[in-house]
């Protein structure tokens, strides 16, 4: 039986892929500091026979104790801070957990594999915000130039050169993920669809930075987790791989989207639910959009769920575990960050 670890696994994108993994029969050795929650909503009733947690920052070099003990075959990097407003706030914590974390893992494994002569090969989960704001018929590629706007993108794409510089100069097996905006089961309500679902539910205004006229590209997780496990399974050593949908819409038609989604499902929509528009953050790139042909040729991946569906899935999981906001502090996510200047 293979052995994976996977960083971050009590997130929104890790939890996902953990359950993911096990169907598929792996052991999973998941490895999450637990900064934002207790645990996962995702995992709590999952069996234990072939998962183990571990709560550990990934900066601590313990994780080189847990490689010699469980000789894992991958490791899926998913432990990062992730929420832009949030790294305009407290960039500092940014630069540990995305740059410094990433080093750590990068140089515990240079030492196992010196040490015990064995490889572990690296998923890199990164982001398609490392490619900047794009002009209006723009696609980013896997060989278009990194212009990240905010402290997240920067962090994120410092530590894709780690990763790569680490496989050109030490021989470490890695490859680089670069996806577009997820949605899904357990999104942390920081995001915009959960909140905006949350909102919806509870008789609250819907905020939209500026005038809603960003352009987001999605992808449903469980399409990005297939996609992941493709790139493990059979991505070049060395290389990055887009993981996107084509599939672009505005903030504000999103919302618009979400409401008449909600109202399909006979739920009634309070005298309160607006769209009110907010002060934008600094810096917000208007739109990211991805060239995914490279994962769709070399590793026949496509995305399986159509972005209507999918939200629909996704709306009717929140209308079913309306406990899963009670794991967080409202303090936390519902306050308004990213207005520092």
């Amino acid at each position: 039986m293979k052995k994976v670890i996977v960083t971050g696994g009590n997130g929104f994108i890790g939890s996902n892929l953990i359950i993911f993994l096990l169907k598929k029969k792996y052991f999973v050795i998941n490895i999450d500091h637990n900064k934002y929650s207790k645990n996962s909503y995702l995992l709590k009733d999952i069996n234990k026979k072939r998962y183990k947690f571990f709560r550990l920052d990934i900066n601590n070099k313990k994780i080189l104790t847990i490689f010699k003990k469980y000789k894992p075959d991958a490791i899926f990097n998913l432990a990062a801070e992730t929420h832009v407003d949030r790294s305009i706030d407290r960039p500092k914590d940014f630069i540990s957990s995305n740059i410094l974390g990433t080093f750590n893992i990068l140089e515990q494994i240079r030492i196992y594999k010196k040490r015990y002569k064995r490889d572990i090969k690296l998923i890199h989960v990164s982001t398609d915000e490392v490619y900047g704001d794009l002009k209006k018929n723009e696609r980013s590629d896997e060989g278009s130039q990194y212009r990240p706007s905010s402290p997240y993108a920067a962090s994120k794409a410092g530590a894709d050169h780690l990763v790569k510089s680490y496989s050109r100069t030490f021989g470490i097996k890695s490859v680089i993920s670069n996806c577009c905006n997820n949605y899904g089961p357990g999104q942390y309500p920081e995001k915009l669809i959960p909140t905006l679902i949350f909102n919806i539910l509870k008789n609250l205004p819907l905020p939209i930075y500026g005038k809603g006229l960003n352009l987001r590209e999605w992808i449903h997780v469980e399409d990005h987790c297939e996609g992941l496990f493709l790139i493990y399974k059979k991505g070049r050593n060395g290389e990055s791989y887009n993981i996107g949908t084509n599939n672009n819409i505005k903030n504000l038609n999103l919302t618009k989207l979400l409401i008449k989604i909600v109202k399909k499902k006979k739920i009634s929509i309070g005298k309160k639910v607006k769209i009110r528009f907010v002060k934008d953050r600094p810096g917000h790139d208007l739109k990211y959009s991805l060239n995914s042909f490279k994962i769709k040729k070399k590793l026949k991946w496509k995305p399986k769920k159509t972005f209507n569906k999918g939200l629909e899935d996704t709306v009717d999981w929140y209308l079913n575990n309306t406990k899963f906001f009670n794991y967080f502090s409202k303090k936390i996510f519902f306050k308004r960050l990213g207005l520092k200047l």
